[in-house]
């Protein structure tokens, strides 16, 4: 993953098989306000991705070479070449997923995640490679019981007390899934106001996320 920018806007990029992903900061504004600018850094037409209405679940959307109205779900699907797709997050987790039968990208949240989304999203597409967003970092996140419950099976090291590290959560998802190469930004979006938005500091409407897509020749 590394470092990108252009007219102004800032980005981190990962490379994945057939496709990427780009993670952009707040010098591309909030996506939930438009992504026109984000998108045309990456010489991607804004009028190609794809968007849903998240909702912190699991529900997976296939989608055809045009993008339709949006529906309420947490993951896109992608297998068509030229393709591509938007979530929007201020502290969860944008996570892209890629291997032979296409690319997902997902909106990881703790709801979502404890529902499996990382596993559908491996599924749908044979994943062998992902690549993890900026999100909220152990050192901000503090959860409740039920939170810290819901991922005890994943073994130690995914909190320290109530600190809860969901990058490491979305890491072993992942290597549960099969995924083998997974590369991480490991940034904390609460604890980097000049780069990133966040609604645990903020309480407010901006948000960043992930834009992913499948290469026009893939």
């Amino acid at each position: 993953m590394e470092w990108r920018s252009a007219d102004g806007i800032e980005w981190l990029q990962s490379e994945l098989p057939g496709g990427g992903v780009a993670f952009p900061t707040r010098s591309a504004g909030s996506l939930k306000e438009g992504h026109a600018a984000i998108a045309g850094a990456l010489g991607i037409d804004p009028s190609r991705v794809a968007i849903n209405r998240q909702v912190h679940g699991d529900r997976l959307v296939f989608h055809s070479e045009a993008p339709g109205d949006p529906g309420e779900a947490d993951g896109h699907i992608l297998n068509v070449p030229g393709s591509a797709a938007l979530v929007f997050a201020a502290d969860c987790l944008p996570v892209a997923l890629a291997g032979p039968d296409g690319l997902a990208l997902l909106h990881c949240g703790w709801r979502g995640l404890d529902a499996g989304i990382v596993a559908r999203g491996a599924e749908a597409v044979n994943a062998s490679h992902a690549a993890i967003g900026p999100g909220i970092g152990p050192c901000c996140y503090e959860v409740g019981g039920e939170v810290l419950a819901a991922f005890a099976p994943l073994g130690d090291g995914i909190a320290v007390g109530r600190m809860l590290d969901l990058a490491e959560v979305a890491r072993r998802l992942l290597r549960d899934a099969g995924v083998v190469e997974v590369d991480s930004a490991r940034l904390c979006t609460c604890c980097n106001p000049e780069r990133f938005f966040s609604h645990r500091r903020d309480a407010g409407p901006g948000r960043q996320g992930g834009i992913a897509w499948i290469k026009a020749d893939g």
